[in-house]
């Protein structure tokens, strides 16, 4: 079985176009949609597959638009272990307005589990063996338990796996007090998390350490947006600043890192080298269009100048 493993719950076909101008009222002229399978964990194994990885993406899918979310998925090569669900696997919208270069995020809500779907998600990771990275990544759907990745956390403990997770809230909160190997927190899930409305970097830093001393997380880093990411463990504490580069679109930047990250990591390359080439592929997505993601030539290139 594979060594890394993602798993995610609200998976989408996620639909990009380009419009000449966002007016109210109007027809709009756009271009031909590009369709692609997203979602936290789903973006994270293609991306490892970009890189020249493999991961096995664990997700529930549904209805006709779980029919071309397979087929998407499958066309990439990502290998993946589905669990039919009753409702329809949903979608989401990405506009750009021409006009402007503005981009427009329409996210729809996620489409409900029942109890014996995402149960069978936590029996086909107990099944699995030699698992070395578990990937917990997005936002739960209706019918999911908020501590279903404590739960995953705790499966992976009894693998010998290491836990990662991508997620903010209750969830993340759940998870990170039933111990990880690593979160990725974007400086407004961690104000979230810590209960303020803005963080300085110290502060940042400082609710950081309090977690790996705690022995909550081994390894924090925490996106920065355009500014980079901080590295944060008991015997590291560093800031990677991503270069400057024409940005596009951010939609799967955060995914990306992750998968740079987790690559890394896989092929035995040490944990800060790691992380710097999270923010190359981080950096790297945001020279896309739409939901592309990252491209490992532009990955490999940014890697050398951070």
């Amino acid at each position: 079985m594979p060594s890394i493993v993602t798993v995610t719950f609200s998976p989408s076909i996620d639909k990009s176009f380009t419009t000449p101008e966002m007016v109210p009222d109007k027809k709009l002229r756009c271009s031909a949609p590009k369709l692609d399978p997203g979602g936290g964990g789903i973006n994270v194994a293609r991306a490892i597959k970009i890189l020249g990885g493999k991961a096995t993406a664990v997700f529930p899918s549904g209805g006709y638009t779980g029919k071309q979310f397979d087929r998407l998925l499958e066309d990439e090569e990502v290998p993946m272990v589905i669990i039919e669900s009753t409702n329809e696997t949903r979608e989401n919208i990405v506009v750009v307005d021409q006009s402007k270069n503005l981009q427009y995020r329409f996210g729809m809500p996620g489409t409900e589990l029942k109890e014996g779907e995402w149960k069978e998600i936590l029996r086909v990771i107990e099944a699995m063996e030699d698992i070395e990275y578990l990937v917990c990544s997005g936002s739960l759907p209706p019918g999911v338990p908020e501590d279903i990745y404590a739960q995953l956390a705790t499966i992976a403990r009894q693998k010998g796996a290491k836990c990662i997770v991508d997620t903010s809230g209750r969830p993340l909160r759940l998870a990170i007090e039933a111990g990880l190997y690593l979160i990725k927190p974007n400086i407004g899930e961690l104000s979230a998390f810590a209960g303020k409305d803005y963080l300085s970097i110290e502060d940042a830093k400082e609710i950081a350490l309090n977690m790996v001393v705690s022995g909550q997380c081994e390894v924090v880093v925490v996106s920065m947006g355009g500014d980079g990411a901080m590295l944060v463990t008991k015997d590291i504490v560093e800031i990677y600043t991503s270069p400057k580069v024409e940005r596009k679109s951010t939609v799967g930047a955060g995914d990306s890192m992750v998968a740079g990250i987790i690559y890394s990591l896989s092929v035995n390359k040490k944990l800060t080298d790691a992380v710097r080439y999270g923010v190359a592929c981080g950096t790297a997505a945001t020279m896309n269009p739409g939901t592309e993601l990252c491209r490992k030539e532009d990955a490999d290139a940014l890697f050398e100048i951070i």
